[in-house]
């Protein structure tokens, strides 16, 4: 049985989510209070990690960019229904995605059995490790490697890495870069995957203005060159 970690001081809310995944099979904590969560994650370690964005004590983007100091697991936000900054900073503070509120149980549970499903679809998966360079990705245990130091991803954009980086020298678009990594329909508008290569150039020390290490294809997509490294 997974164990879900709900952060969310809306206490209707909470309990109706929580109920909601109790009956589909999970164990859900709730929390209410922002400076309890980090401590909660380093004692329970839970599957998955639901983050509201606001939180009293400690808001939901600070937490996130906390916990993917130690934690690798999934973490959802849950973010306001037109705030673009909000869902952008979630993702470059270290979200894997989000889910607009007021959010539907249903709605919850099939990203979180998504987040799951990828995450230990990967751990299960008998690939050999990505050695490029100085680049080396270790499936198994999803870790980054440049020049023996080690780089900090978040669940998806370490799955973003690891797709372009066993596609090296293949153009792949967003389209399919997105349907890869959350497992469901683009709709041409969502700007995520971009947000995410704009983070993971960051992390790679890849120059963004002029990027040589992940290239943007205009119209195409994006290229992995593995001369570069």
């Amino acid at each position: 049985m997974s164990l879900v970690l709900l952060a969310e001081d809306d206490e209707r809310l909470a309990e109706l989510v929580k109920d909601y995944l109790v009956n589909n099979g999970f164990e859900v904590i709730v929390e209410g209070v922002g400076h309890n969560v980090p401590r909660l994650v380093q004692e329970l370690a839970p599957a998955i990690v639901i983050l509201d964005i606001m939180l009293p004590g400690k808001d939901g983007l600070t937490i996130c960019k906390e916990l993917r100091q130690y934690y690798a697991g999934p973490i959802l936000m849950l973010t306001a229904r037109d705030s673009d900054t909000d869902q952008i900073l979630g993702l470059e503070f270290g979200a894997d995605d989000y889910v607009i509120k007021p959010a539907e149980p249903r709605v919850l549970l099939a990203r979180i059995s998504a987040l799951l499903r990828r995450t230990q679809q990967e751990l299960k998966t008998a690939e050999e490790d990505i050695n490029i360079g100085a680049l080396h990705i270790n499936l198994a245990a999803r870790s980054v490697v440049i020049e023996g130091n080690s780089v900090s991803l978040s669940t998806h954009e370490f799955d973003l890495l690891h797709s372009l980086a066993k596609n090296a020298g293949k153009i792949l678009s967003r389209e399919y870069l997105f349907n890869t990594i959350y497992s469901r329909p683009y709709d041409g508008l969502d700007r995520t995957i971009d947000v995410r290569i704009s983070q993971i150039r960051k992390k790679l020390g890849d120059n963004s203005e002029d990027p040589e290490k992940i290239k943007t294809i205009w119209g195409r997509g994006y290229l992995f060159v593995a001369d570069s490294w």
